[in-house]
């Protein structure tokens, strides 16, 4: 089992160009399985069950990890086994068919409009470090750009007349996302006056610079939301990932087309993007109210 894991792993890294990040998040939950199976003098794949799955996961959840956790888990089994049985390697895929128990799915946070106009308002822009956090937060609530992309966004990547901006994602996808007006004369004013102020004639092709003139880093950028969120008087929870959620399920809530967002999010999968439709039922209702012949 061993073997094929470390097949595995080289495809992922070789083939298809995950990052670092994701590819220990793999390497740690299939040897962390195939640990489990091997305890239970389970020693090859081909005789793996749905129910040895099932097992491994209610164990785990005895052992109070977290919900996400498990979903992540059952997610690298399931490419693992989908690997191995493109590859010849094994017969059947048990786990092609498991979806998540819907008690481990985790709804992403979002925030209200009226909260992002309360975040988005709260840094300082008359001072230079204020005026970056407001560009920063503009553009990523315009965008819903991940925090990691922000953070590596280049000068060159960012098409200021057209609006757009290109980013490369996960597995080194490049995208293109639009973004409006207000971010672009947030930006636009951070680039032309507090940039240079904060850089002092250094250089730096990152777009969003430190006081030491350096590129952010994504827990810099965690940092500095949080900070924000705390000043504005938000009491949810703000992860890196709030703005971004918030920006996929205000533009679903508004009627954009789910395969739009999918396309901006840089989601591989349109099931990932899907989540987004538990978040609002409000909008179940207005399709069903404006569809169903007997609303």
């Amino acid at each position: 089992m061993q073997a094929l894991l470390d097949q595995f792993l080289d495809y992922i890294a070789l083939e298809r160009g995950l990052s670092p990040h994701t590819h220990e998040a793999y390497r740690r939950d299939l040897t962390h399985f195939i640990q489990w199976l091997q305890a239970r003098r389970i020693q090859s794949l081909s005789t793996l069950t749905r129910k040895h799955i099932t097992q491994y996961l209610l164990s785990e959840k005895d052992r109070q990890l977290a919900t996400a956790t498990l979903a992540r888990r059952l997610v690298a089994i399931k490419v693992f086994l989908r690997f191995l049985e493109q590859e010849g390697l094994l017969d059947q895929n048990v786990a092609d068919a498991m979806d998540t128990p819907r008690l481990w799915k985790m709804l992403p946070h979002s925030l209200s409009p009226e909260e992002v106009d309360r975040l988005l308002d709260a840094p300082d822009a008359t001072t230079h470090r204020g005026a970056r956090d407001q560009a920063c937060l503009e553009l990523l609530y315009g965008t819903g750009l991940r925090i990691s992309e922000l953070a590596h966004l280049t000068l060159d990547n960012v098409h200021m007349a057209a609006r757009y901006i290109r980013c490369v994602g996960k597995g080194d996808k490049e995208r293109v996302v639009p973004f409006g007006h207000t971010a672009q004369n947030r930006l636009q004013d951070y680039l032309d006056f507090h940039r240079p102020a904060l850089l002092k004639e250094r250089f730096c092709e990152q777009v969003f610079v430190t006081r030491r003139g350096t590129g952010f880093t994504r827990q810099g950028l965690w940092k500095l939301i949080k900070a924000y969120a705390l000043q504005a008087g938000i009491a949810k929870k703000v992860t890196p990932h709030t703005l971004r959620h918030s920006f996929a399920s205000h533009l679903l809530a508004r009627g954009a087309q789910l395969r739009v967002i999918q396309e901006m999010l840089g989601h591989a999968d349109i099931a990932t993007t899907q989540i987004y439709t538990h978040v609002d039922p409000n909008r179940l209702k207005s399709i069903h109210h404006q569809y169903h012949p007997r609303a």
